[in-house]
């Protein structure tokens, strides 16, 4: 087995996780198995009680693992389906020791620390690996050198490359402030970076250099002295226009050809061809859209944390790519959304609790009279279903139980089986997680974007349509064109095309599975429902 594990210095949110996704892309177009694994130094058992705002979006695996959101980029640069042996937290690594504890998996011996927490996260990353099949197992860790809360994750990797060190490159990912007033790129920071990681007992063995601009050969050899690695173990990694430029900027950097050398692998033949055409396909594109979304965990203090729902708008530049447009997306706050009519189309996401959603009520409502493409995720869905029915059909008071549990007409109610996890406060495993499958219906707009009768698409919810109600909403124009295969449960809703040009929501999140190679179908009909509104 192969390693390449990545570490941030200097700050948080430099982008290892895309990093780390690029170099998996680059290296399975090498030919070689590649899997990625993600390691978050917090104590949660897994990303799912966590507010968006906090660490941002969850993303969901399809065995149901609620995990953090580099997952997503993983999956979208490897084109491939990861499952929960791909993550781990500091929670879930002490939680599975102490079970074993009780469970005398020790055989009476005192467990420690050390070296009992970073054996188990060795295991667990050999274990996924081997799962996967893979060659080379690239392992993110959270978070910056330096922390205490990753120290254990930085002992696993000193441990195994004590044990064989042509098995394992550990890459820093540092950050490089750049001086308007100097006009300078600054690589002190870094050399502080390095020295924090050899009091852990590491050396980077590649340094990737995040900066504005990319950096010169003055600055690499800086590096290269100052923090004993050669000057072309020095990456550039500048600000990129989009994210799946960054395999390329890396190749131009030859980071593989440094990579299976120090792993002692014998190169293969290159073929960035998908990610080269993705890229020229994004810079080609002319017709742009704007596209509002409308949500309430945006704000962070005086800034925007698009991070929340990161895999949405990576699915509307997936599908917008594909089509040779150009995707302009604005925050729309949901308390306050404004002038809605200077957008093509309105993207209302996921989301829990009460704040905001009379907001999203009367945005729906507002797309739906004025013909304004719409397209609704999860909530999304569910409050499309409360306008109708208040509407349509005259129940002012209608609502969803999550907000109004006392309401006259529940039309989204939680689904019966969970009502005694939710009573017992059990909130992390009281809702339906993962892949489920569901049967489409002829002559409607989701059967036609996807071209077959039945799918599998990912869910995180609690609540669903009221199986009451469905035949009075049927009667106010809604067209249920996703159920699951009992009949049971509504997955997909939409009005018929002579009615509004794409008014859709679904129960589960297409986002989760959009992919840049293959756009998400109903993200596609959304963005061509855009382009054609323009003409």
């Amino acid at each position: 087995m192969k390693y390449i594990f990545v570490v941030g210095g200097v700050m948080s949110g430099v982008g290892k996780g895309v990093a780390s996704a690029s170099i998996g892309a680059i290296l399975q177009s090498r030919g070689f198995k590649v899997t990625a694994i993600k390691v978050d130094p917090y104590v949660n058992v897994d990303a799912g009680t966590m507010n968006p705002v906090e660490h941002g979006e969850v993303f969901v695996l399809n065995d149901g693992t609620e995990c953090d959101q580099d997952l997503g980029n993983y999956e979208r640069f490897l084109g491939r389906d990861l499952t929960g042996a791909n993550y781990m937290t500091t929670g879930s690594v002490y939680l599975s020791v102490i079970n074993k504890e009780r469970q005398l998996y020790y055989g009476g011996k005192c467990v420690e620390v050390v070296p009992h927490i970073p054996l188990e996260v060795i295991d667990r990353i050999n274990r996924a690996a081997k799962l996967a099949g893979a060659e080379i197992v690239i392992v993110e860790i959270g978070g910056t050198v330096g922390e205490y809360q990753n120290i254990l994750f930085l002992e696993a990797v000193r441990m195994l490359k004590l044990k064989d060190p042509k098995s394992v490159v550990l890459a820093l990912i540092s950050y490089l402030p750049f001086l308007s007033k100097d006009s300078e790129l600054k690589t002190k920071p870094t050399q502080y970076a390095v020295r924090t990681l050899n009091s852990a007992g590491l050396q980077p063995d590649i340094i990737i250099a995040r900066a504005s601009v990319p950096i010169d050969q003055k600055r690499r050899e800086k590096i290269s002295f100052n923090c004993n690695i050669q000057t072309e173990d020095v990456i550039s990694a500048p600000d990129a226009e989009s994210i799946y430029d960054i395999p390329i900027n890396f190749e131009n950097n030859n980071i593989s050809g440094r990579l299976l050398k120090k792993l002692n692998l014998r190169p293969r033949q290159k073929d960035l061809k998908e990610f080269r055409r993705l890229s020229r396909e994004i810079h080609s594109s002319t017709k742009a859209v704007r596209i509002g979304v409308v949500g309430k965990y945006f704000g962070s203090g005086d800034f925007v944390l698009a991070d929340s729902y990161i895999s949405v708008i990576e699915a509307v530049k997936h599908a917008a790519y594909a089509l040779k447009a150009k995707p302009l997306i604005e925050w729309v706050d949901a308390e306050n959304p404004g002038d809605l009519n200077r957008y093509d189309g309105i993207i209302v996401p996921g989301g829990f609790g009460a704040r905001g959603v009379e907001g999203k009520i009367k945005t729906i409502k507002y797309c739906r009279e004025r013909k304004i493409p719409f397209f609704g995720l999860c909530y999304g869905m569910q409050l499309a279903i409360v306008e109708l029915s208040r509407s349509r059909l005259g129940w002012k008071a209608a609502n969803t139980v999550e907000v109004d549990p006392k309401t006259k007409y529940p039309v989204i109610d939680v689904m019966p089986e969970q009502k005694q996890k939710i009573a017992a406060k059990e909130m992390g495993g009281s809702m339906r997680l993962g892949a489920y499958p569901a049967k489409l219906h002829p002559g409607t707009i989701a059967y036609k974007a996807y071209g077959k009768k039945e799918i599998s698409e990912r869910h995180r919810h609690r609540y669903e349509v009221n199986p009451e109600y469905i035949a009075d909403l049927q009667k106010a124009g809604a067209v249920f064109s996703g159920t699951s295969p009992d009949g049971r449960l509504m997955e997909i809703m939409e009005l018929p095309k002579k009615v509004h040009p794409f008014f859709l929501g679904t129960q589960f999140h297409p986002e989760f599975t959009s992919n840049p190679m293959r756009p998400h179908p109903l993200f596609l009909e959304f963005v061509k429902a855009l382009l054609n509104k323009r003409r």
